[in-house]
């Protein structure tokens, strides 16, 4: 049987499957990882993108922040590809519970997953720092400089996780229970070497880990199937 097989077998049995997700899932629609040949960590910036996505350079340098930010992390033209359309289609078919994902990008929901829990935010929703008003991501797309809320004229910041920040205790925790209780987890797109949110995984006990990821990571050896190839290609290829 080759894991291809094994992979649809499993997901053929399984009525609680939960997809564990990261960078490389999206980069198949044209939205740069981090770490990759082609990723932002090997661009060329004054900075490096980790320290510009860093809560310190947000307050100091807040206007640097935003240039970058809408110049590399906006990417609201890229459209779900063949692993976010096939997720959503699990979930319809009430085999997959949840999706857990370190991204930013929102594709998920556009593809038509319901149950998202996003542990690193989301640039579609922003929030103003004094009043607590929240605005869809047009407010920072169409706008220049630093964005102000209409309503108070504080500062509006991306509703995302930077560098220094902590994760949404009630995301994290929405995701440790769907992870525990999967009967199968996938886990797909990424490098598991960005914490806390690779921890996560642990709190699967069940014996139907699979990793799908272009390279090997460090939690090779512990999974029930590897496969390493394309996250929307083997994805993709599952029957319904």
């Amino acid at each position: 049987m080759t894991p291809e097989e094994q992979l649809q077998q499993w997901v053929s049995d399984s009525g609680s499957i939960v997809f564990f997700g990261g960078a490389g899932v999206s980069t198949e629609s044209g939205i740069p990882d981090f770490r990759s040949v082609d990723g932002l960590y090997h661009q060329k910036y004054d900075e490096p993108p980790e320290t510009i996505l860093s809560h310190t350079y947000f307050t100091r340098y807040t206007e640097k922040f935003y240039r970058f930010y809408r110049d590399k992390m906006l990417c609201l033209d890229a459209r779900p590809n063949a692993a976010h359309n096939k997720l959503a289609e699990l979930e319809r078919a009430g085999r997959l519970t949840a999706v857990v994902t370190q991204n930013i990008d929102g594709l998920h929901q556009l593809a038509g997953s319901r149950t998202v829990y996003e542990l690193h935010g989301s640039v579609h929703r922003n929030y103003c720092t004094q009043c607590h008003a929240f605005y869809g991501v047009e407010l920072i797309a169409e706008g220049t400089g630093v964005p102000k809320c209409p309503v108070c004229g504080g500062l509006v910041k991306p509703d995302v996780v930077l560098y220094e920040e902590g994760l949404d205790q009630d995301t994290v925790e929405g995701a440790v229970r769907a992870i525990a209780g999967a009967d199968m987890l996938i886990v797909g797109g990424t490098s598991l070497v960005v914490y806390p949110a690779a921890g996560l995984i642990r709190y699967y006990r069940g014996n139907r880990l699979v990793l799908i990821n272009r390279d090997p990571t460090p939690y090779d050896r512990e999974a029930d199937l590897v496969i390493h190839d394309s996250i929307g290609k083997v994805l993709g290829g599952i029957a319904v």
